[in-house]
């Protein structure tokens, strides 16, 4: 068999119009991105938070997983890309029958005049079902990083109830306006692969749900060390790696939009690491490994809305202020704003994401470059550094930012009150002096034997040291103390710092 047969038309399973590579790097990419949230985000979560916790935070990460999937074949993924209902809301249906999933992918409201004045409507080169999944992808990651906000506190049956909620009202909403053909997408806002849809969204809503849910028990918010840092290490790795599918998926096509999509990303998320550990370094005499992380993240996410529009150089530019600004909000202005200081948010998503979310898709609006936007956006679109137009875009920009803000914020808040007059939304403080064991039942390390946990009277081990060392100057100390010297991160924020520039 020849090259060129393995691309011939083979019905019923291979149409016409069914590009083998494309729909292959689509499922590859939404594998990439499925593999972020499970295991990436579920080990992260375990990892970065006290041992106490380390069920419960993997736990919520996990349900949200499996609730968004559900949600999203049975109602969501046509609210998100269906028929309009609304210029911000598609119609909901469900995504499940034959018919639908093995027809050729289309995005119905997408309809619009390209740079010649043509009509075209996305439709890439394979089946319905690859979409769906790949959209489904997002819609996980995003409730998973807003999860990260309330970690540590918020009841697990609110949390229950609050993801369908969410994904209904929060997330089809942003994702139909500017991806599914909304009034956003017609305008011609830019948005490559989710800085306002997934980043500014987590974070808004991150930061609206921590201040309704409440905060932690103060010796958890003054003393928050992970329980694992070699194992955060590897669900940061995932996560890295991952986000290969998350911006080189976001064309539809193994095109060369991909590809510039996947060098931009990391030359990104490695320049905003780099400078975010030397700032440590600076500040705080000593690179901080839960900062590398951080730094990884805010480069990820401020390249995300731009990663297929902007120049190589580029991506180090918004890699420098991805590692650089949001930093600043972190350690210097966090302490000197009072909101911030209120609201507990537990692992800083709100200047991970909505910050450095935020940022990128600012800069996009000033450094989107116009022959690579002709590869892959709706309209003849450029930065505002490159003249002409761009300074509308600029301007555009900031509308859809407010926009997203708004919406989620209001929200959120709307989901949070509604679902409080049912369920607490903060466990008892009982359950938060106690953590996984009164929540679950379960514990993530059984350090006694089977599940047996540390009794002194019982493991009196301590006594027997104390009892053989009288003779050392009579100080009886327990082989378990130590004095450690406090990171300055404290729950992935450095807490207490000031700053003076």
């Amino acid at each position: 068999m020849s090259l060129g047969d393995a691309y011939l038309e083979e019905l019923p399973a291979v149409p016409s119009w069914l590009n083998k590579g494309d729909n292959a790097w689509q499922m590859t990419a939404s594998t990439l991105v499925a593999l972020q949230s499970m295991p990436g985000l579920v080990i992260l979560y375990a990892s970065i938070v006290k041992k106490k916790w380390a069920v419960n935070s993997a736990f919520m990460a996990l349900y949200a997983f499996a609730a968004v999937l559900l949600c999203w074949v049975l109602l969501c993924y046509r609210m998100a890309f269906g028929d309009q209902l609304l210029p911000f809301w598609g119609k909901g249906a469900p995504a499940l029958s034959q018919h639908y999933l093995i027809g050729r992918a289309r995005v119905p409201e997408s309809t619009h005049r390209n740079h010649l004045g043509q009509k075209v409507t996305t439709s890439p080169y394979f089946p319905m079902a690859s979409l769906v999944y790949f959209q489904f992808t997002f819609a996980a990651i995003t409730m998973i990083l807003l999860a990260g906000s309330v970690l540590g506190r918020m009841n697990i049956k609110a949390w229950m109830a609050f993801v369908p909620l969410w994904l209904v009202f929060s997330y089809t909403v942003g994702a139909f306006s500017l991806w599914g053909g909304g009034f956003l997408y017609q305008w011609g806002v830019i948005d490559y692969s989710g800085g306002y849809v997934i980043h500014v969204a987590s974070g808004i809503s991150g930061f609206t749900a921590a201040y309704w849910v409440g905060p932690r028990l103060k010796s958890d918010r003054e003393r928050f060390p992970p329980n694992n840092v070699l194992l955060m290490l590897a669900g940061a790795g995932l996560l890295w790696m991952g986000w290969s599918g998350f911006n080189g998926g976001a064309p539809y096509a193994a095109n060369i939009d991909a590809s510039i999509a996947v060098l931009n990303t990391n030359i990104s998320a490695a320049t905003s690491l780099l400078v975010w550990t030397t700032l440590d370094v600076f500040y705080f005499g000593k690179p901080s490994v839960i900062g590398a992380v951080q730094g990884m993240m805010t480069g990820l996410v401020c390249i995300t809305p731009g990663a297929g529009v902007v120049q190589s150089w580029a991506a180090i530019v918004m890699g420098i202020l991805g590692g650089s600004v949001p930093w600043i909000s972190m350690m210097i202005l966090h302490k000197k704003s009072t909101i911030l200081q209120k609201v507990d948010d537990t692992l800083a998503v709100f200047h991970t994401h909505a910050v450095a979310g935020l940022l990128g898709a600012l800069l996009t609006g000033l450094l989107a470059e116009p022959v690579l936007c002709r590869l892959v956006l709706a309209k003849n679109t450029r930065g505002a550094f490159y003249g002409g137009s761009g300074g509308i875009q600029f301007l555009k920009q900031i509308v859809a930012a407010v926009f997203i803000i708004s919406w989620n914020a209001v929200s959120t808040t709307l989901i949070c009150l509604a679902i409080r007059l049912f369920i607490p939304l903060r466990m008892t403080d009982e359950q938060l002096a106690i953590g996984d064991d009164a929540v679950h039942g379960e514990e993530a390390y059984a350090l006694w034997g089977d599940g047996e946990k540390y009794d002194p009277r019982k493991h009196n081990i301590a006594n027997k040291n104390n009892n053989n060392d009288n003779s050392n100057n009579g100080n009886n100390m327990s082989s378990y103390s130590e004095d450690i010297n406090p990171s300055p991160y404290i729950n992935g924020i450095a807490r207490g710092v000031t700053i003076n520039l």
